[in-house]
């Protein structure tokens, strides 16, 4: 075999196929789950998924890291979303009911969204704030969050802010008591916030000078304390950046979704030393 192997190589074009096939097999998956979801789904951006199992305890590790809360309970909030089946019903029928539920599929999975409600647990924050709504499933699951931390005597208040009036569909009923919604530029609402922010997440406009706007903008607001999720760490190094500028701990958090062609976005973590 090895006697074969060392002629294949010596033939450049048959060479060439045999590493192509090799190199090809690391993928080879992800071309049947996009077609099987080019099939199957309706979604163009935003994709539904969960993440692997390996992949959730990688989240609570990092979350771990940051909070230095324990590891466990970590874990217990990120199973205890996953298993808010209210949450989930509430999502899909506001979803039925809206008019862009043709470009959606109908279930609910918050992927690293999960490490969001997990902080908001964690952290017990007076003030949540989330730029770039969009449908509100980050909204309400923040939501969720503060609602749960209400029924051990903690409150708190979500604030997301969107440029588009239809945003957040989702945040409706029990969701809202604790949540509101400032449409405009998420700048322009940023600026005139009142309220020390203990939690801000950015998921707006995802260029990366606007981000870093956002950064700048909040930084007279955020308590002590404050920790900064960015989603769009993935793409851009401007979370990153601005902690080193402003003397702040950064870890980036990476996505592994199950079943599913996306390769994964991720998290971006700010927080004080």
């Amino acid at each position: 075999m090895k006697f074969f192997l060392s002629k294949l190589k010596q033939v450049w074009i048959l060479n060439f196929f045999r590493r192509i096939f090799n190199a090809s097999k690391y993928y080879n998956g992800k071309y049947l789950q996009i077609l099987k979801w080019g099939i199957s789904s309706k979604e163009d951006t935003n994709f539904s998924y969960e993440l692997t199992d390996s992949n959730l305890l990688d989240l609570a590790n990092v979350i771990e890291v940051v909070t230095k809360k324990d590891f466990g309970l970590i874990l217990s909030y990120l199973k205890e979303a996953i298993n808010d089946t209210n949450l989930k019903n509430h999502v899909i029928a506001e979803t039925k009911k809206s008019k862009f539920v043709k470009y959606a599929d109908l279930r609910c999975d918050f992927a690293k969204r999960l490490g969001w409600y997990a902080f908001v647990r964690l952290l017990k924050p007076k003030i949540v704030v989330e730029t770039g709504v969009d449908k509100g499933l980050g909204s309400v699951l923040l939501c969720a969050a503060l609602l749960k931390n209400k029924e051990e005597g903690f409150t708190g208040k979500y604030f997301g802010t969107d440029i588009n009036p239809e945003a957040g569909y989702l945040m409706t009923g029990i969701y809202k008591s604790v949540g509101n919604i400032l449409y405009g530029d998420s700048i322009s609402s940023l600026s005139n916030f009142k309220d020390p922010i203990d939690l801000f997440i950015n998921d707006s406009d995802h260029s990366a000078t606007y981000e870093y706007n956002e950064y700048l903008t909040i930084k007279p607001f955020l308590t002590e304390k404050a920790i900064i999720l960015g989603d769009n760490s993935h793409a851009t190094d401007k979370l990153g950046v601005f902690s080193r500028e402003h003397g702040r701990n950064y870890l980036f958090f990476s996505e592994k979704p199950k079943n599913h062609w996306y390769p994964g976005g991720g998290i971006g973590i700010s927080f004080s030393k």
